[in-house]
């Protein structure tokens, strides 16, 4: 007879397609020569991130490192460009219209290296200021997180089935659902 503990049938659930997934995480940039930067983002004390799993809504190497695991399973992980968020593209600064930027926090003076967020027709984009004047800001449309390798440690806190219209949408809906 197996032993079912506190929390139902749902310890024996593991990370696969179609699951939707929650997790903590940390995540350094590493530099050229291996060293570890400072933590650059960390969920603890905030809500776990929700993902669900197979539809690439998460890095393609984190994706691939969840697969199979379990609730409260922990990893860590570092992914080279290619398995987190590409490399660089040349030609990839565009002239934007100020007003179409978004910003996380409201901002007084738009400067050079802040994130922003722009519509476009293949969806929001995170955009990365290099300058702007009175109108226009010149942005640049790679990943602020593109070219670098990352260190990620993540901690596996629940998981739970997909409804079916999470998944003829692709993406989490309701808690941990649409982040916009």
């Amino acid at each position: 007879m197996s032993e079912v503990d506190s929390t139902g049938a749902s310890a024996e659930q593991t990370i696969t397609m179609n699951k939707v997934v929650s997790f903590h995480y940390r995540l350094a940039e590493v530099a050229e020569d291996g060293e570890r930067a400072d933590w650059r983002e960390e969920s603890h004390g905030s809500d776990p991130l929700y993902y669900l799993h197979g539809f690439h809504n998460v890095v393609v190497g984190l994706e691939k490192a969840l697969e199979g695991k379990k609730i409260g399973d922990a990893i860590e992980i570092t992914l080279e460009p290619d398995d987190a968020y590409g490399y660089r593209r040349p030609n990839s600064e565009h002239r934007v219209p100020i007003k179409h930027l978004q910003f996380p926090a409201p901002v007084k003076k738009i400067l050079p290296g802040m994130p922003a967020a722009v519509e476009t027709e293949q969806g929001r984009r995170s955009v990365v200021i290099v300058k702007a004047g009175k109108f226009n800001a010149d942005v640049d449309f790679n990943h602020p997180l593109a070219g670098k390798t990352l260190y990620y440690e993540i901690q596996v806190v629940d998981i739970r089935d997909a409804t079916a219209e999470e998944v003829a949408h692709g993406h989490v809906h309701g808690v941990g659902g649409h982040h916009h």
